[in-house]
């Protein structure tokens, strides 16, 4: 029977070895993207994943230092130290790609853990998914699957808290069915021959979330006696940011202090919404008219959230919205609508 579990036993420490003659020089890579869409492609030609809960991250380690990136090369290097320790077992001059993600009790994936994690790190590893450069050979051109093989051999000789990303061979719909059972994010498809383009969101890699959830911008807030009673939310269409929900669930004392604290220094004058206001509430009640606006308090577009929800409405609303965690990883101007 499909086992979905994605948890790995403790392996010994990789011995460094030279880099090779004529070596390319590790350092950041841009991470390739995921195209989301609806359904997953079907096929031989695909290869599938679970897709995790946390940070990407872009492991580096010349013969001279190491480093832990984000996706838009933040240093998480202190934020994750573990981690980033292990980076010095890699070869010279290597660069993995992969999920920085906090596990929980029960082996899952938590996202809130992994932004309250601070130094414990105890539950905290990094998912290797690709390797664009090993020990100086650019495998950025290799197609995905000897890329994944050579990985595979490496990742089995490090040690916690670097483990490979594995892979399944269960039709799609099934393996959607146990990330849903399992309360797992959701899948990610990737186009075997396909090369490692940096930036790129093409569609040689694609994903589809298991729950109805992204990210999305806070661009205001509707004032409470302490701190807020809901944010205000949406997503950029071109050039212009799009309100898309007011959400008022999914806060801890803890996490609304937090974010209380980050408004008071984004404060604007404007609105920077640029589909407000609604002419009314709509059928769900999720419409922001101008009379609500009276009642806002509006922020630079700079935090950006992820959301779950049920469903977008016609009218480009979200129902029943929920707040999940904010997201230093992701620059506002990237977040756009979602299928």
């Amino acid at each position: 029977m499909f086992n979905p579990s994605w948890t790995h036993q403790r392996l010994r420490v990789h011995q460094r070895g030279k880099p090779a003659a004529s070596a390319t020089s590790a350092t950041f890579v841009e991470p390739m993207l995921c195209l989301a869409v609806e359904k997953l492609p079907e096929g031989q030609d695909w290869q599938y994943e679970v897709k995790l809960d946390g940070y990407r991250a872009i492991g580096v380690h010349t013969r001279d230092d190491t480093a832990l990136w984000s996706r838009n090369r933040r240093d998480l290097s202190l934020r994750y130290p573990g981690v980033a320790a292990v980076l010095t077992a890699l070869p010279p001059e290597t660069v993995i790609d992969g999920e920085v993600v906090a596990l929980a009790d029960d082996g899952r994936p938590s996202f809130s853990m992994l932004q309250n994690s601070g130094a414990n790190t105890g539950t905290v590893v990094l998912y290797a998914f690709d390797l664009p450069i090993l020990a100086g050979k650019d495998l950025r051109q290799a197609p995905l699957e000897v890329r994944r093989e050579k990985l595979r051999q490496l990742v089995a000789t490090l040690s916690d808290p670097i483990r490979y990303s594995e892979t399944f061979d269960v039709p799609p719909s099934e393996l959607m069915r146990v990330v849903r059972s399992n309360g797992l994010e959701g899948v990610v498809a990737k186009r075997l021959g396909s090369t490692y383009k940096p930036g790129d969101r093409s569609g040689d890699w694609v994903k589809v979330r298991a729950n109805r959830a992204q990210e999305l911008v806070v661009g205001g807030f509707i004032p409470a006696s302490n701190t807020f009673d809901s944010i205000l939310v949406g997503y950029y269409s071109g050039r212009a940011l799009m309100y898309a929900s007011r959400i008022r669930s999914g806060f801890s004392p803890a996490s609304r202090l937090k974010l209380f604290a980050l408004f008071s220094k984004l404060l604007a004058d404007n609105c920077p919404f640029r589909n407000l206001p609604d002419r009314t509430k709509g059928r769900w009640r999720e419409g922001l008219t101008a009379e609500d606006m009276n009642k806002c308090r509006w922020l630079r577009p700079k935090l950006v959230a992820t959301v779950e929800f049920l469903e977008w409405t016609a009218e480009n609303r979200l129902r029943h919205p929920k707040f999940i965690g904010l997201r230093d990883d992701r620059r506002a101007r990237e977040v756009t609508r979602e299928p």
